[in-house]
């Protein structure tokens, strides 16, 4: 009997890795493919429509893409609206979550109402616009990332993760005379890494791929972020003309372009991942529980 759950536990054991190592493979072939296709030349991605291996390695698309100063440029706005964004936002979802945690707030129930019906309902695309508008934020990098400064969702992940905190250590901290910031920044938020490094990547992940706001309060082509240009890039690789807002010197490599822009888009916020991944699992895990 032993022997038999034995051999019936290999045999699963066995199913449930080729079943897994097939569902990785059918998922990371198409990324092999769009890096492949972005080292390879035009007539052999015409030729080939899936590449896996270069046949003649070219680095034309490359050389597109940065053959003006302007890529540089805006890498270093998606760059820095990444980082002070994810700042930001930590900050001040930190400061909310832990202000929603402590069961003793007055009217906890009534805002926690409020944050979930966000999550249900939003103004729409129109009235944001005006109220970003009335703000003077348009053509600035603030609106980048004030409208979206704040995640309800984040938030009550967060929320979560503080009331799994045991009440003893908080009260330990008031009895040696620290008040609600002083438990919050030396008592809360190094024990709850996991989930600040898990909520941190879906921050930075949101204003890496900023698109839509960029277009929508953005008049300066000089202030476009990476989404913004490459999308221009790509326009002008498919035969429109937009040399006006993209001073490229190199002639677009049509279809290998669009493979180009896609791993210059997602490499530096996929280089990222590796540092906290480790976190990312018990992060989001822990902060789904329901205190």
């Amino acid at each position: 009997m032993v022997e038999d759950r034995t051999i019936g536990g290999r045999i699963f054991a066995a199913v449930n890795f080729t079943l897994l190592a097939l569902i990785a493979l059918v998922t990371v072939l198409p990324f092999i493919h769009v890096v492949a296709g972005s080292f390879t030349t035009s007539a052999e991605l015409a030729a080939n429509k899936f590449v896996l291996i270069p046949k003649v390695w070219s680095f034309e698309a490359y050389k597109f893409i940065f053959s003006t100063n302007t890529i540089f440029r805006a890498l270093g706005v998606s760059i820095g609206v990444t980082l002070i964004g994810t700042a930001f936002s930590m900050f001040i979802t930190a400061l909310m979550a832990y202000g929603l945690s402590r069961r003793d707030l007055d009217g906890r129930n009534v805002i926690n109402f409020l944050v979930v019906f966000t999550m249900l309902f939003h103004g729409g695309m129109i009235p944001t616009f005006l109220v970003v508008k009335e703000l003077g934020l348009i053509d600035s990098y603030a609106a980048l990332i004030l409208p979206s400064a704040i995640s309800a969702f984040n938030m009550i992940i967060l929320k979560n993760f503080f009331q799994n905190i045991p009440e003893g250590l908080e009260e330990s901290a008031k009895i040696d005379g620290c008040n609600d910031f002083g438990i919050l920044f030396r008592i809360v938020l190094p024990l709850s890494l996991p989930s600040i490094a898990t909520i941190s990547l879906f921050y930075a992940v949101t204003y890496w791929n900023t698109y839509m706001s960029a277009i929508l309060y953005l008049d300066d082509s000089a202030k476009w972020p990476i989404q913004v240009l490459l999308r221009q890039i790509v326009v002008l690789a498919s035969g429109m003309d937009y040399s006006s807002s993209l001073d490229a010197a190199v002639p677009p490599p049509d279809q290998t372009i669009k493979m180009a822009v896609i791993v210059v888009a997602t490499l530096p916020i996929l280089m990222v991942y590796p540092f906290l991944q480790k976190h990312f699992a018990k992060g989001a895990m822990l902060g789904s529980m329901k205190g």
